[in-house]
């Protein structure tokens, strides 16, 4: 009986050991695994966005590639604008960048974080003919599991000058 308990024991410990190192090799082998990296996971899949008056404005596509490194958007809106974001999680200064690129000519860079369950994302402050301004763009994870994403103009003193977007992302059914 004693060597059955000793087995056990040893077993156990081994059992163990094995979990821990495999945990270890997954996160060696998979440079964009962290917890930092899947903070933006909520936004991946297929969505059909709405309007704050329910009507469907577009459809968006999120997916992870690049061995889940990058968050590739394809946006489709009602009308005729194409666009597609590349976002990613920078290890050096600990923030969360987007690229936007779409069928206008119009591109966007932004950059932040992730704080108290809202993905908030803000331009450099960008000079125009009507003046200079930030854009500032939050993703907020509702508890009904969809996203509501509102896009907001900024002034100089980052003080709300107008909602340029509210959209209100519920998943595909297939």
């Amino acid at each position: 009986m004693k060597n059955i308990k000793i087995a056990v024991i040893i077993l156990f410990f081994t059992a163990s050991s094995y979990l821990i190192f495999a945990q270890e090799m997954k996160n060696e082998n998979c440079a964009c695994c962290t917890e930092a990296h899947q903070a933006f996971d909520f936004w991946i899949g297929d969505w059909t966005v709405y309007n704050s008056d329910g009507k469907i404005v577009g459809t968006n596509s999120i997916q992870k590639e690049y061995d889940n490194c990058v968050l590739k958007e394809q946006w489709k809106s009602s009308g005729s604008t194409r666009g597609t974001s590349y976002n990613y999680y920078n290890t050096t200064d600990k923030t969360w960048n987007q690229v936007w690129i779409d069928n206008t000519g119009f591109s966007l860079e932004l950059k932040g974080t992730y704080t108290d369950g809202k993905m908030i994302l803000i331009s450099d402050l960008l000079k125009g003919e009507k003046g200079s301004f930030y854009h500032r763009i939050t993703w907020l994870k509702n508890a009904d599991d969809t996203v509501t994403q509102t896009w907001d103009l900024l002034s100089e003193k980052q003080e709300k000058t107008r909602e340029l977007f509210k959209g209100f992302y519920k998943k595909k059914v297939n």
